[in-house]
């Protein structure tokens, strides 16, 4: 048996205090890491406070994990001890069913969720499914890398998936946890890159991060002058918009593709899909090998999150910290 040293919360919004627990020896097909550092995303405030009604308390989050392999198990080959890796949201999948066989492993119906049911990376240690722990190439900064596990990949996987092009003009809603990266990472893909912000001392920093043009995004008037002009809208936020508005910005077969939590339901009318073949639609995260593919832009392009550091043991000081909207743009725990 081994006894993990992590951090955990036994009720909703709860503080989350030292917790020990044990497990048994690896799976044939499982690595375990040593954490080195993991982030804070707005998922673990979302389990925290058992937003989704699928927590089980008591809950260790963290889901955006760097480390090294500490053990492997017996059928895992192509990682060794010591090695780097990263795990994000996801840390097993079947291997078996069609959408894993067709490189959708995200999608399989049987994944297993790092903090869903088990217990995350607020931690010394935590395990996984060798597929999802990916290794850190040459030139990416293990202190930094833990977001883009999980806002980095919400925001890559659509560009990937969703064939965007060079000559394509993308907005991104919101420059948060994740917006920051889509600019960033659009910017480099070789799109037109317009930052919709209702922050007005974000603007100048959105474009440092890769945006051409900002819009503030809660004047009815500035959307009015942008309609009919982009091929894709990425919201990253969790909050309602002028969905009318957004709609009628889009080009004609533009698509308004949602990545941020947003718990109320979005309305839409067939005819404002209908006349101009516009499309809604939504993702999470990506496959182990779109992380990597992400991982390797990013070293070529010197893309990182902008974070801030907080040593673990004061966890519930770093938790507050993105509560209050205070986070620039990214949490990272560091082991102490």
């Amino acid at each position: 048996m081994t006894t993990i040293h992590a951090y955990a919360a036994s009720k909703p919004g709860g503080v989350l205090e030292p917790f020990e627990y044990e497990v048994g020896g690896l799976r044939p097909d499982e690595i375990e890491i040593d954490v080195a550092t993991c982030g804070i995303c707005h998922s673990d405030l979302s389990m925290l406070d058992n937003s989704w009604s699928i927590t089980e308390y008591p809950i260790v989050p963290g889901h955006e994990v760097v480390g090294t392999v500490a053990a492997v198990g017996d059928r895992v080959e192509h990682l060794r001890v010591g090695q780097v890796v990263g795990l994000g949201w996801y840390s097993g999948s079947c291997m078996t069913c069609r959408h894993c066989m067709a490189g959708d492993h995200n999608l399989c119906r049987s994944s297993e969720q790092t903090i869903v049911g088990r217990h995350g990376g607020f931690a010394d240690k935590v395990r996984c499914h060798q597929a999802w722990a990916i290794p850190l190439p040459e030139g990416v900064d293990p202190k930094k890398a833990g977001p883009l596990f999980c806002g980095g990949i919400t925001v890559f996987n659509p560009i990937v998936q969703l064939g965007i092009l060079p000559t394509h003009r993308v907005g991104v809603v919101g420059i948060g946890g994740l917006g920051h990266l889509a600019l960033q990472f659009l910017n480099k893909w070789g799109c037109e890159v317009t930052a919709f912000t209702s922050s007005e001392s974000k603007a100048a920093e959105a474009k440092r991060l890769g945006a051409h043009q900002t819009i503030d995004s809660r004047s009815d008037a500035a959307l009015d002058a942008v309609a009919g002009t982009f091929d894709l809208i990425l919201s990253t936020v969790n909050v309602p918009l002028n969905w009318d508005k957004y709609f009628a910005a889009l080009a004609p077969r533009g698509r308004l593709h949602v990545v941020g939590g947003v718990l109320e339901p979005i309305p839409v009318s067939a005819f404002a899909l209908i006349g101009a073949q516009r499309s809604l639609s939504g993702s999470a995260l990506g496959s182990p090998a779109t992380v990597a593919h992400m991982l390797e832009f990013c070293v070529r392009h010197r893309i990182e999150a902008v974070t801030e550091h907080f040593p673990m043991s004061r966890i519930n000081d770093a938790l507050e910290h993105l509560r209050s909207g205070k986070a620039r743009y990214r949490v990272v725990l560091e082991r102490n």
